[in-house]
């Protein structure tokens, strides 16, 4: 079966600033019709967004989704919890790691895939603030790495 290619709605930037990423799972969205609208527009917002498993399921905090400007009524809730469809094995792995201590499943973007709304869930370990200055140092050597290297290629 080929794989359409995603189309982006949303990204949480700042998740692999803030968390290691140990593991990514693809999680398809229980959503209503004004939220799926909503989404086309691209208007989500994952900044603050984190999962949580209760009672065996997967369900999303924070999610920000706009209301949809051109329903009358029946509009949808924007911070509503909203459910996560994974395979049972995924959410009882799931279940033993989010139990360890400091480990957290956090949205890291959303997208439609074959017109279906998807979420990116990863399994993430918070970063102390010495490595979060870890991870700026790399980024600044690779930047000037780069620039280094264009300079030698254009002179």
């Amino acid at each position: 079966m080929k794989k359409e290619p995603r189309k982006m709605i949303a990204e949480n930037r700042k998740a692999r600033y803030n968390y290691f990423i140990i593991d990514t799972y693809e999680a398809g969205m229980v959503l209503t019709g004004t939220e799926v609208k909503s989404l086309r527009q691209g208007r989500a917002n994952l900044t603050d967004a984190y999962a949580k498993i209760e009672n065996d399921e997967v369900f999303a905090h924070q999610l920000r989704i706009s209301p949809y400007p051109f329903a009358y009524y029946g509009n949808h809730e924007p911070l509503r919890v909203r459910k996560l469809l994974l395979h049972k094995q995924e959410i009882k792995r799931l279940t033993g790691k989010t139990r360890e201590k400091g480990f957290s499943l956090i949205p890291l973007n959303l997208y439609f895939r074959n017109g279906r709304a998807k979420m990116t869930l990863a399994l993430a370990k918070g970063k102390a603030a010495y490595d979060k200055r870890e991870t700026i140092r790399q980024r600044d050597e690779k930047r000037d790495l780069a620039r280094a290297r264009r300079h030698y290629q254009v002179s």
